[in-house]
Formats: structure tokens, C-alpha cells, sequence
């Protein structure tokens, strides 16, 4: 067994193992007629093993192909450097992109309370746009903004008024 398709089985048992466990956690809250606080958590664990066995259905269909000389092998060095900066390999721009998104969240956190929900949210958004345009596209700020601004009024809208959830206003009046 090829060391890449052994880490793609870890990483699906993993998935389907946490996502059993998450499942099984979720079992002990408490639960009322209707959306309640273990809605969402049995939605997502769900969710978590789905993807555990869709990731384990791939590793399969791996092998099947591997076994019947269907998969291409990648000469190691092409196409690098396209769109890239100088000297910037894939992997380290990857490792970048990794530490900005990491960052972005916890700034997030750290100025979800004293800002709000909707202009940390429409901010973080607008950011991570931007950290995840591939280096050969344009950044299309006015469109980023549009969706940042709309997706953040839509998800406080929604959890104010259809599920009657506060999340933090911040310096907004309401």
C-alpha cells in the first residue's frame, strides 16, 4: 500500500471515527420538540461521518484505478512556479495561506464582542476572499465586499429572527 493512500485511509477513518464520536456526544443533550441546542451539533456530526465514508469510498476507488494503471503520475517540478512568486514553491504558499487564514480567525474571535458579529463577519469574509484568490487571479474587490456584506446581514438576520438567537451587535445600535 503507497504511503499517500495509507494517510488518505488515516484521514478518512479519522473523519468517520470523530464524526461517530461527535454523533454519540450528541446523543447525551438534552432535547426539546422542534430546532434545539443539539440540532445543529447532530446536523454536523452527520455531516462528519458522511464525509469520513465518502472519504474512505475515494481511497478505494483510488487503489481500483491505481491497480488498473488509470492514474497519471505528476513528474515532480512541472508547471511549478506558474502564477507563483519567485522562488515560491507550491507548498510554501500553501504553509502561507494556512498562517493568514489561521491569523484571520483569531482576530475574528478576539473582535467578535467588542466590534459585532455582522461587520466582524463581513470583514473576516472580505479578508479571507482575498487570502484565498489564487495568485494567478485578479482580486475582484467590489464583488468579495458584495458577498461578505450580504452573507453577514443574511446569517444575523437569520439567527435573530428565525431562530431567535442573539449574536453580538457590538458597536451597532440594534
Amino acid at each position: 500500500m503507497a504511503t499517500s493512500k495509507k494517510k488518505e485511509l488515516l484521514i478518512g477513518v479519522a473523519m468517520l471515527g470523530t464524526g461517530l464520536g461527535y454523533l454519540l456526544m450528541t446523543t447525551q443533550l438534552p432535547r426539546h420538540d422542534g430546532i434545539d441546542a443539539a440540532f445543529v451539533p447532530s446536523l454536523l456530526s452527520a455531516m462528519l461521518c458522511l464525509l469520513g465514508v465518502l472519504q474512505l469510498l475515494s481511497v478505494r476507488g483510488l487503489a481500483t484505478a491505481v491497480a488498473e494503471g488509470e492514474v497519471e503520475v505528476e513528474v515532480e517540478g512541472e508547471g511549478e512556479g506558474e502564477g507563483e512568486g519567485e522562488g515560491e514553491t507550491p507548498a510554501s504558499s500553501d504553509i502561507k495561506t494556512v498562517v493568514k487564514t489561521l491569523a484571520l480567525i483569531v482576530g475574528y474571535i478576539a473582535l467578535l464582542n467588542p466590534v459585532g458579529f455582522p461587520i466582524m463577519t463581513a470583514i473576516y469574509l472580505y479578508l479571507q476572499f482575498i487570502v484565498l484568490t489564487p495568485l494567478d487571479h485578479r482580486v475582484n474587490h467590489l464583488v468579495y465586499a458584495l458577498i461578505a456584506l450580504v452573507t453577514s446581514a443574511i446569517t444575523y438576520l437569520l439567527f435573530r429572527e428565525a431562530f431567535d438567537l442573539m449574536l453580538p451587535s457590538g458597536l451597532l445600535p440594534f
